[in-house]
């Protein structure tokens, strides 16, 4: 008796860092991915020693291993949806960019600046190479707010600022530009645009400091529903639903910021 021959789900490939304590990073990335029903894979650029406390060390990985990761998956299996995460030099950048541009696959650029703890992820001289050459293969950047400061001369400090964020952002070449204003007072919102048409998404302020992992969880799931066929906009909502649920219900771990819950979903 033959065994039944099972359709893949669509394909997701992350490009970033690990995160040992497995809140952000690759391990977010493929959480969710999981939990949105696409198959993950990962190209590793970085391992992080890493816990609730911060980062207290890094070592990226050497060029050739990132393009020998992404080679022989993307050669092999192929993807519908490429997310890019920490990459912490402006040779890991130009590298990963190369790569991009030569994959008929939507990308989602998370330009990775800090983690949550304040600790420095991308070198001060990587950031022209992220303008220059990351930037303008995606199909969505979704910079916070600290990383659209390190990015732009915009600093926003209210909501009325996320438009003109949007446009210094867009002006280094990316399809749309998803502006997230979660670090401003009141709803956590959120701007989508393409410099012609907007989209708005909001969501409650949660009182929970468990946080850790909203950016790579964000940008996966939306990933995850290009990589299923949606448009950008619905990608986006509905990235945005999963990300808020994930943060609603995050849990304390260790001694400082837990992360979000990436089966929210499940254990509801």
């Amino acid at each position: 008796m033959t065994s039944p021959t099972h359709q893949a789900p669509p394909r997701v490939l992350t490009v970033a860092g690990s995160d040992s304590g497995g809140g952000a990073g690759i391990q977010a990335d493929l959480k969710t991915m999981l939990a949105l029903g696409v198959h993950g894979m990962s190209v590793l650029t970085a391992v992080t020693a890493q816990n609730s406390l911060g980062v207290q060390g890094a070592w990226e990985l050497p060029e050739e291993a990132v393009r020998a990761q992404y080679r022989s998956v993307v050669g092999d299996i192929g993807v519908q949806a490429v997310k890019t995460g920490m990459l912490s030099s402006a040779t890991l950048v130009e590298t990963v960019a190369e790569l991009l541009a030569a994959t008929d696959a939507p990308v989602v650029v998370d330009p990775v600046g800090v983690s949550k703890h304040g600790d420095p992820l991308l070198a001060a001289s990587a950031l022209d190479s992220v303008r220059k050459r990351l930037l303008p293969v995606a199909t969505v950047a979704t910079p916070n707010l600290d990383e659209v400061a390190q990015l732009t001369d915009v600093r926003v400090e209210g909501e009325e600022d996320l438009r003109r964020a949007a446009d210094e952002v867009l002006a280094f070449g990316p399809r749309w530009a998803l502006i997230k204003g979660g670090h401003l007072a009141g709803e956590a919102v959120d701007l989508l645009t393409d410099g012609r048409e907007e989209h708005w998404y909001r969501a409650p302020r949660l009182d929970n400091r468990h946080t850790h992992g909203t950016g790579c969880t964000l940008a996966s799931a939306i990933a995850a529903g290009l990589a299923k066929g949606l448009a950008v906009p619905e990608a986006v909502g509905r990235a945005k639903e999963y990300v808020t649920g994930a943060i609603a219900a995050g849990f304390a771990l260790g001694g400082g910021i837990g992360p979000v819950d990436h089966a929210w979903e499940w254990r509801g």
